[in-house]
C-alpha cells in the first residue's frame, strides 16, 4: 500500500493549483484549492454546496464555513483563505445556486465522485511531474506540512485535523531527514 506524501515544495504547490486555472477549468482549479487551504477530507469537501459558502440574502461569499465532519462527527470552523475567496468567485458566476453542490457533475447534477476527485487532482500532478503520487489525501498533507514549516504549532495542527494524539499528527506531517538536517543547521545562538 502506498502512503501519501505532502507536496513539501512552495513552487510545485503553486503550481498545481494554477494548473487548472489556466486551462480554464475552473470547477478543478476550485477543487484544489479547496484542497490545499481547508485540510478538508475530499469525502467533506464534495458535500458542500452553495449554501454553505455563500450568503444569497447578502449576496456575498462567506468568510468560513462551520462543517460536522462525516469522518469524526466533529464539528469544525473553517476561515477561508484568499485563494479560496477568488476561486469561488471565479466559479460563482455561473454556478451559484441555492441547494447546488459546488464541485458538481454537469451531466448529473450531483457532486463529482471521490474516484473522479482523485483523477483530476491525479492528472495534474501527473501533468506537472510532480515527484510524488498526488492524491486528494496528499493535499490535505499538504496543507499541515506547509503550517508547520510556517511556524504553525504541531497541536493547532493536531486539532485542525482531529487526530487523536500528536504522535499521530507528527507522521502525518511527513517529516523527512531534509527538515531534521534544517532544524540542526539552523539553530542560533
Amino acid at each position: 500500500m502506498k502512503t501519501t506524501e505532502p507536496i513539501r515544495n512552495k513552487e510545485d504547490v503553486k503550481a498545481l493549483m494554477n494548473y487548472y486555472l489556466k486551462r480554464g477549468e475552473i470547477r478543478n482549479y476550485l477543487l484544489i484549492t479547496l484542497c490545499i487551504h481547508t485540510a478538508l477530507r475530499i469525502s467533506d469537501i464534495l458535500r458542500l454546496t452553495w449554501d454553505d459558502v455563500y450568503d444569497f440574502e447578502r449576496k456575498c461569499m462567506r468568510r468560513s464555513i462551520t462543517i460536522t465532519e462525516k469522518k469524526t462527527g466533529k464539528s469544525k470552523t473553517i476561515a477561508f483563505h484568499k485563494n479560496i475567496i477568488r476561486a469561488l468567485a471565479l466559479y460563482q458566476r455561473k454556478n451559484a445556486k441555492p441547494g447546488k453542490f459546488l464541485i458538481i457533475n454537469e451531466r448529473t447534477g450531483k457532486a463529482i465522485s471521490r474516484v473522479q476527485a482523485y483523477r483530476l487532482i491525479r492528472a495534474a500532478g501527473e501533468a506537472l511531474a510532480l515527484q510524488h503520487n498526488t492524491s486528494c489525501h496528499s493535499l490535505r498533507k499538504t496543507f499541515g506540512y506547509h503550517s508547520w514549516k510556517n511556524g504553525i504549532s504541531p497541536a493547532v495542527i493536531m486539532e485542525i485535523f482531529n487526530h487523536s494524539s500528536l504522535a499521530v499528527t507528527r507522521r502525518y506531517l511527513g517529516v523527512s531527514q531534509d527538515d531534521r538536517n534544517e532544524a540542526y543547521m539552523t539553530l542560533k545562538f
